[in-house]
């Protein structure tokens, strides 16, 4: 779920969180480096998007994403996505023309992309939030695929894109390393993949609890709503969180348990090595200096 930066939920191919103690408006996921040196791409391997149908192969996700209820909430938790401009830099700076986001939630990256003329899918365990991604402007050329990496046809993009917490969580080596293998496949030789995860030396779980996330909504023909993060365990590498909803209209109250794998600098490097990546840069999420590693890669030719 796309999140708030009060907390912020982060939407993807998995469900997670993502916070922020430092702001009291959202927790964004702002990129703001500039890529240099990288190909520029071609089409994919992809028919015209008027004639694409929906892959319905639907993984489970968690409640905060899958629950239909929840997912109309996403974007009302997270209205204002100037974080997005960053990612939208680094597609220009690129020069791509077909794009996979994967854990796209609700889709409101993949449909600023196919606005500006780009071939976009978006990738999603989630229904829900997939059936609010299609309804929204632009949505109608993007590519939906319910499912995960695995979920994939035949692909052949130049970028990858894994925004928010996306890469943290594959909680197992093999769902990680079978991810990295999928995205692969699905990129041209020379194509690139970005994703960003947490540094664990932070500790930024430290600050997910309910007296620094609460945080209440007003919607039209669903009235109030509060929503809070709190820690339930930490066994590095593992970190695991449960979100509440509270609706102030009928009383309803629904939870959403997730958990993060916080992995070190060293094994993302060695686990992209292995699969046959290029590390272009590590960088630092400008909004987060220090908290995150930024990751920018190349397929092997």
């Amino acid at each position: 779920m796309c999140s708030q930066r009060n907390e912020r939920h982060i939407s993807g191919d998995g469900n997670k969180i993502k916070g922020r103690q430092e702001s009291s408006a959202k927790w964004g996921h702002e990129l703001g480096w500039a890529c240099r040196g990288w190909r520029r791409g071609t089409p994919a391997n992809t028919t015209n998007p008027a004639t694409w149908d929906t892959v319905q192969i639907c993984h489970v996700a968690d409640a905060v994403f899958e629950n239909r209820r929840l997912a109309e909430l996403y974007d009302a938790l997270d209205p204002v996505r100037d974080d997005l401009d960053q990612y939208l830099a680094i597609v220009d700076e690129l020069g791509v023309q077909s794009i996979l986001d994967l854990g796209c939630g609700t889709g409101t990256f993949a449909c600023l992309l196919s606005q500006r003329g780009l071939e976009v899918i978006g990738v999603d365990p989630a229904a829900a939030s997939l059936d609010v991604a299609r309804r929204k402007s632009y949505a109608d050329r993007v590519r939906w695929i319910c499912g995960d990496a695995a979920s994939l046809p035949p692909l052949q993009v130049d970028l990858v894109t894994m925004t928010g917490n996306v890469a943290q969580v594959f909680e197992t080596d093999e769902e990680w390393s079978a991810t990295l293998r999928a995205v692969s496949g699905a990129l041209r030789p020379g194509g690139t993949l970005i994703f960003e995860v947490r540094d664990p030396a932070r500790e930024g779980w430290n600050e997910w609890n309910r007296q620094q996330s609460l945080t209440r909504i007003n919607l039209p023909n669903v009235g109030a709503v509060d929503s809070w993060v709190e820690l339930l365990d930490v066994t590095l590498p593992l970190v695991s969180l449960r979100w509440t909803f509270a609706f102030q209209s009928d009383g309803a109250t629904i939870t959403s348990d997730s958990t993060l794998r916080f992995r070190e600098r060293t094994e993302i490097l060695s686990d992209l090595e292995r699969t046959g990546f290029v590390v272009g840069d590590i960088r630092d999420a400008p909004d987060r200096p220090g908290r995150e590693f930024v990751f920018i890669v190349e397929r092997g030719e």
